[in-house]
């Protein structure tokens, strides 16, 4: 099925719930209007009657349908109370010439009243209307049965007018605010998607340009450490395309451990020299993941915005938390703010920002002098659950990893 056929599915199936409720609103009040319709038709069975009765009620259920679409909330107050004051025209007209074979039609006056004027008016106004109709059945048949027979259809009548009315109008509402709330889910699946790529491609291809620029510097004069050059370029490019499937599949996690051991290898290329510090226990997945994409972003916008000499990254799990720090000197002159996502790098540290806020972390990225460049994030772990693959019982620290390249 073409992404077309599939789009009018949705739009098909988005809207029909809506029609229904109109269609069944629109039957229920043909029902009533076909009552009075043959009780007047079989009282004064002539042509004239009929069409005139004909006209009155498609008037009157046109209106009665008009509150129930979308242009009655547009419509100004003027046109609204317009189309209440012909509707009641149209109620209250045809009792001159079909007397109390009208009475059962104002009931569509009171629920409207409710529907369209504001509280307590349209209260008061459609009580008005029972009492109206009250008084006209006492004047032309003179029965309290009668009266109280009209009393009742009336209000009944009224009360099923405008619960109708307000259930196909909430009916709509809901499909909109459905419509509305899937709309902001693909808009949140895009956003993940591109911020995934951003984190995945900004690092696995600064990397692969970082090594051939060193492969091609190291073919002639030192072949063997180029073909081992190009061993890491190949696994960082079957890395990348496993992440982009990742990516695309909707999950994706990362192990800090094998980010920390790419990193120094990655910036060991780029000649920088890596002192690393880690010492946590094992952490939960989502942690894990969102620490090795701080740790991926960082080196990805040393490696890109700075001439970094010296860096200096550790990871430290104390006190029902795990923080990570990255420091790099040459930076340069280009203005990184942990709250914007403007210039080059913005967007991924605005990025992180995000991901670490939704562990309940925090993320700050700023400049230490001249030329020092510090990222910093702290997450708790009270309130995270750890993978039962990873809950093993072993709460020994892992030992210090120094290495000074």
């Amino acid at each position: 099925m073409s992404p077309d056929s599939d789009g009018n599915a949705l739009s098909v199936n988005s809207t029909l719930a809506p029609r229904v409720a109109r269609l069944v609103v629109v039957t229920a009040f043909s029902c009533i209007a076909m009552l009075a319709f043959f009780r007047v038709l079989l009282t004064k069975p002539t042509f004239l009657t009929g069409a005139l009765c004909t006209v009155y009620i498609v008037l009157l259920l046109s209106i009665q349908i008009l509150w129930m679409s979308k242009r009655a909330a547009e419509l100004p107050v003027w046109a609204r109370y317009s189309a209440l004051l012909v509707q009641a025209c149209l109620v209250y007209l045809p009792l001159l010439q079909f007397k109390q074979l009208w009475v059962g039609l104002p009931g569509f006056l009171a629920g409207s009243a409710l529907v369209v004027m504001p509280v307590p008016f349209g209260w008061i106004t459609a009580g008005l209307v029972v009492v109206s109709m009250a008084f006209t059945q006492a004047a032309y048949s003179g029965q309290p049965e009668d009266v109280v027979y009209i009393t009742l259809s009336t209000t009944l009548t009224g009360l099923l007018v405008y619960g109708l009315t307000r259930l196909a109008t909430l009916v709509t509402e809901l499909h909109k605010a459905r419509e509305e709330l899937a709309k902001m889910a693909v808009a949140r699946e895009r956003l993940r998607f591109a911020r995934d790529l951003h984190d995945l491609l900004g690092y696995n291809l600064s990397a692969i340009t970082l090594k051939s620029e060193l492969t091609h510097r190291l073919v002639i004069k030192h072949p063997a450490r180029a073909r081992e050059e190009l061993v890491e370029i190949l696994q960082i490019s079957r890395q990348a395309l496993a992440d982009v499937r990742a990516v695309a599949s909707g999950y994706r996690e990362m192990s800090l451990d094998e980010e920390c051991q790419s990193a120094r290898s990655v910036l060991a290329a780029a000649d920088v020299q890596v002192q690393m510090d880690v010492n946590y226990r094992d952490l939960p997945v989502r942690v894990s993941t969102v620490l090795a994409t701080v740790l991926r972003e960082g080196i990805t916008n040393l490696l890109r915005h700075s001439k970094a000499e010296f860096c200096e990254i550790s990871v430290r799990q104390a006190d029902g938390r795990v923080t990570i720090e990255m420091v790099n000197d040459g930076v340069r002159d280009i203005p990184v703010d942990s709250r914007k996502d403007e210039g080059p790098g913005g967007s991924g540290i605005h990025n992180l920002s995000a991901r670490v806020a939704e562990l309940g972390g925090e993320l700050t990225a700023e400049r230490e002098g001249d030329k020092r460049f510090r990222l910093h994030a702290v997450i708790p772990l009270f309130d995270q659950q750890h993978d039962s693959d990873q809950d093993d019982g072993d709460d020994d620290l892992k030992p210090p990893l120094r290495v000074v390249s």
